[in-house]
């Protein structure tokens, strides 16, 4: 048996090419994925352990929050005396060391990343551990000079001598290049500027006498665990943050691991994705091999094979099949951590492909992947296989699951999608995001197995509909093609599956994704009546220079401001919630519109007092009136009286969870070193849009870190956000175009060779070679459109279902995107036309001689 396994299995290596295609697929996606992560995760580990000092002190910072107050927290240099004198201690110095400040030249371009990555700068300060040395020119002396670091001056083009802007928040300074610093291990992609440390504490803090932290190396024969004990004692643990070397290499990698995790998750969203529409196309492709398979199958069981031998030798090809494809996916995924380690090279990150990781786990991983979908996916088929009866040898037993009943398909997939739909009905209905989240996921799941199961049910009467006009159009060839279509409603059903698992998916998010669009719209229109909106292009707070720049504009009649805040709330119920409260001007009004439940805006920013959601403050126990203890960044607090309660959508609250927001004076107060995060800007009487626009674009022209937005351009940043997670769903959507193409291919190439003898004697009673190929064409056109058609059903219905979580939060636009939705189908079309073209052309260049004489 373990021969005639290993004779079919090479028999048959053409047929399972395709099949092999979609293993190496996915295998690749997961093997690059751990391969990359694991790269990037070593070379900044040894980063991080070689340049961190033996002991770092740095402010304790007990809130956090996703949107920065601007604020940056330091300590006092005097420490460096007190921990000079702690026992063990060999080194200590102050360092300074401020992230998202923008340095632009003398075109008032930034020389920063377009990356994401920060623009730091630094104190200039050499030891052992420094991530760079200076390799050109001098260093930085008194005010007025700088180093670059030597990859952001080759892309920027920036030599020694030029002279660059730097935007602090204390304000703006112009400095020379004076030399050159190279990354002595990995730039992980940031811009380097290196300033004299006294300017930098003037020029980059606002003041002399602090730091951002104490970096303190240990004498001889100390452990970094027992000098950090020491200096805990003597400074106290409840005001500052002490990290030994190897807790500030976790905590910076911990840092680097939400963005690695983005790039692994959405590479094995990928992998996922190519697994589960390769599995339709291993059990198709196996199926039709069994059932072409069948006289000899029968052979076999008559000369003594048992079911178990014949099960096994199925299975024991499938799993060479996954061996072959999980091979050549691991080395595919080499290539591809490879291609991504060159990609991260162009961002700024330079990591080098001579030092890729490739971990046990991630051979394991690749062969697990490969080879256990492959060999769960030809379960079904050997099943199928060992069922053959020795009778099949001695006549022409019909194909394998033409004629069997679908009753049993019927009845699973019918309960399966009742539960689903009532999963659905469910999270429509509910009233919570979380459980609404929850019923919404397992609603997908089960909806999705119902129709994958029900498909072939479906295949008679909607291909009926679907290719009901090719008679009429194409005369016998479009009969036949939709006959064939009809012949065998299980393997129609499979090979369409592959495909509408993409649709399904791509039709939910494009509901999703357009209903999100036209909830912030509607949202925008209601709350925003400012004319222009300065604000960063990626979010983070600007210095107060900018702020009054577009004060003293011409044209400019009111600004308001807007800044954030970390805070956590004390609230009657006894939770303690950490959230963002928000600070305005008190003439907010003019340029938004706020729905209060009660008080107004008067009372809401008045001094001591504080505005938020009425709903939040129903669920908490919280009254007009009431005084809630906030606390805030550097150890401050208040009490705080609730001024006003408003009447907002959860998505039009201002600031976050609570929507909570105070006068301006209030946070001032509290958060005296905050910077605005926006700036509501409208035109003074006699002005106009436009000249207003271009009077503040000339402003900001040396500021570009900051944008003017009118209501358009900032209902298109919010699209372009949105569209970000769109375009990695049609990512998604191509991979499972590939696969379900290979699919399509496979399906009708096999059919082809199936169909043998019968086109051989179409072709003997005057069926033309075109008329052939038309009519595999029509046949893989009318498969395609079946599965997008189902694919998108199904995907409106999750993205209905999507938006009723999204209204949860106040997002309650429902918007369907038909154009999405007829663009899909007719690449449908296009998809069956491409796929059918091999199949079409083998068919049609067959001997009919030899095609009538085929067995």
């Amino acid at each position: 048996m373990l021969k005639a396994t290993l004779r079919s299995f090479l028999a048959h290596k053409g047929r399972l090419l395709l099949s092999a295609l979609a293993v190496v697929l996915s295998v690749a996606f997961v093997a690059g994925s751990l391969i990359f992560s694991d790269t990037v995760s070593r070379t900044f580990d040894r980063l991080f352990a070689s340049t961190s000092a033996d002991v770092t002190v740095t402010p304790r910072e007990d809130l956090e929050s996703q949107i920065p107050s601007g604020a940056t927290a330091t300590v006092p240099t005097s420490l460096v005396d007190r921990i000079s004198k702690v026992d063990g201690v060999s080194e200590v110095r102050p360092d300074v060391s401020v992230e998202n400040v923008t340095v632009v030249d003398g075109d008032n371009e930034s020389v920063g990343p377009t990356t994401g990555a920060p623009t730091i700068a630094a104190d200039w300060f050499v030891t052992q551990r420094s991530p760079v040395r200076l390799t050109s020119g001098h260093e930085p002396r008194g005010a007025g000079e700088a180093l670059l670091d030597a990859d952001t001056a080759d892309k920027k083009h920036v030599a020694i001598g030029d002279t660059l802007t730097v935007i602090a928040q204390p304000g703006s300074f112009k400095v020379e290049v004076v030399g050159i610093a190279t990354f002595r291990t990995t730039n992980p992609g940031a811009a380097l500027v290196f300033l004299d440390p006294a300017v930098a504490q003037a020029r980059l803090l606002g003041e002399e006498g602090v730091a951002t932290s104490i970096q303190v190396d240990a004498a001889a024969g100390v452990g970094d665990a027992l000098l950090k004990k020491r200096i805990a004692a003597e400074l106290g643990s409840d005001k500052y943050e002490l990290e030994t070397a190897g807790e500030q290499a976790e905590s910076s990698a911990a840092q680097l691991g939400g963005f690695l995790d983005v790039i692994k998750y959405v590479m094995l969203g990928f992998a996922g994705i190519a697994v589960l529409v390769g599995v339709f196309l291993i059990v198709n492709t196996f199926s039709m091999l069994i059932a072409q398979r069948t006289r000899e199958l029968g052979l076999l069981r008559a000369l003594g094979a048992d079911r178990r031998q014949v099960r096994r030798s199925v299975l024991t090809e499938a799993a060479l099949l996954g061996l072959v494809g999980s091979t050549l996916g691991l080395a595919a995924g080499i290539g591809l951590a490879a291609g991504l380690i060159e990609l991260m090279g162009t961002f700024g990150m330079n990591l080098k492909s001579t030092e890729m990781v490739i971990g046990w786990g991630t051979p394991v991983a690749a062969y697990v992947v490969g080879v256990g979908v492959t060999f769960v996916a030809a379960c079904l088929p050997a099943r199928r296989a060992a069922g053959v009866s020795p009778m099949a040898a001695l006549a022409d037993a019909e194909i394998a699951g033409v004629g069997r009943p679908l009753r049993v398909r019927a009845v699973v997939g019918l309960v399966v999608g009742a539960l689903g739909a009532a999963a659905l009905v469910g999270c429509a209905t509910a009233t919570q995001t979380s459980s609404a989240a929850s019923l919404l996921g397992l609603g997908v799941v089960l909806t999705l197995i119902a129709t994958v199961i029900a498909g072939p049910l479906l295949v008679r009467p909607v291909i009926r509909v679907l290719g009901g006009f090719f008679p009429a159009l194409f005369g016998t060839v479009g009969r036949m093609s939709q006959r064939n279509a009809l012949r065998n409603p299980r393997r129609t059903g499979a090979t369409a599956a592959a495909l509408m698992v993409g649709l399904a998916l791509v039709g939910g998010m494009s509901v999703a994704s357009a209903s999100m669009s036209k909830s912030f719209d509607e949202q925008i229109d209601r709350t925003l009546g400012a004319d222009f909106v300065v604000q960063n292009s990626n979010f983070l707070p600007f210095p107060q220079e900018i702020t009054d720049k577009v004060r003293d504009t011409d044209g400019v009649g009111l600004v308001v401001r807007q800044r954030f805040a970390p805070v956590a709330v004390r609230l009657p119920d006894g939770e303690r919630i950490e959230t963002t409260a928000a600070g305005y001007d008190p003439q907010v009004d003019e340029v938004a519109r706020v729905a209060y439940a009660e008080g107004d805006t008067d009372s809401a920013l008045a001094d001591g007092n504080i505005a938020m959601d009425a709903q939040f403050a129903a669920d908490h126990g919280v009254r007009l009136g009431s005084t809630v203890p906030v606390e805030f960044q550097a150890g401050r607090s208040a009490e705080l009286k609730v001024g006003a309660l408003t009447d907002q959508d959860a998505a039009d609250g201002f600031g976050t969870a609570g929507g909570l927001f105070f006068g301006f004076g209030t946070i001032e107060k509290y958060v005296p070193e905050g910077q605005d995060s926006a700036l509501y800007v409208n035109a003074s009487p006699g002005t106009s849009a436009a000249t207003l626009r271009s009077d503040l674009d000339r402003t900001l022209d040396p500021y570009p870190q900051v944008q003017v937005r009118d209501l358009a351009d900032y209902k298109q940043l919010v699209h372009d956000q949105i569209a970000v997670l769109l375009y990695l769903v049609y990512a998604l959507l191509g991979l499972a175009i590939v696969i379900a193409v290979l699919g399509v291919v496979n399906t009708l190439a096999l059919s082809v060779v199936e169909r043998t003898r019968e086109i051989g004697l179409l072709r003997a009673i005057g069926l033309g070679r075109r008329q052939l190929r038309r009519m595999i064409r029509l046949e893989s056109v009318v498969i395609a459109v079946f599965g997008a058609v189902l694919g998108l059903a199904l995907g409106l219905v999750w993205g209905v279902c999507v938006q009723q979580v999204l209204a949860l939060q106040g997002m309650d636009a429902l918007a369907i995107p038909w154009t999405t939705v007829v663009a899909v189908v007719i690449g449908s079309a296009v998809v069956g036309i491409v796929a059918a073209l091999l199949p079409a052309l083998r068919a049609s260049r067959m001997n009919v001689l030899a095609a009538i004489a085929h067995e």
